[in-house]
């Protein structure tokens, strides 16, 4: 993906499909055999770096572009370990990310 411009490296807009199916095919092999609960401690430990990132970038900080960047990364590692365990739960992210684009299914706002 071309950095901070939403494509991928063909030029094309990246749909959460399309990276679904770029995580599944790099990936898939080494996530089923690690199986959800591993995968779901990665998840863990990467928003757990979200965190922290968060943590560094928070108003009133002075955040280096080094702390920028980790931030965009560490958004991009819960992004991927998500996905990763919708690929191993059989979960099509496009279709359930549906909740919130069909106006017969968005529910409440949560507070």
């Amino acid at each position: 993906m071309a950095a901070g411009s939403g494509q991928d490296s063909d030029g094309q807009e990246l749909t959460f499909a399309a990276f679904q199916r770029l995580i599944r095919e790099r990936y898939h092999a080494t996530d089923a055999a690690r199986g959800t609960p591993g995968t779901f401690m990665w998840l863990v430990e990467e928003l757990g770096e979200l965190a922290t990132a968060l943590h560094d970038n928070a108003p009133g900080k002075s955040p280096t572009p080094a702390h920028r960047a980790n931030l965009d990364e560490e958004f991009a590692d819960v992004l991927a370990w998500l996905t990763t365990l919708a690929n191993i739960n059989g979960v099509d992210l496009q279709e359930a990310l549906r909740k919130y684009t069909d106006a017969d299914r968005v529910e409440g706002v949560k507070d």
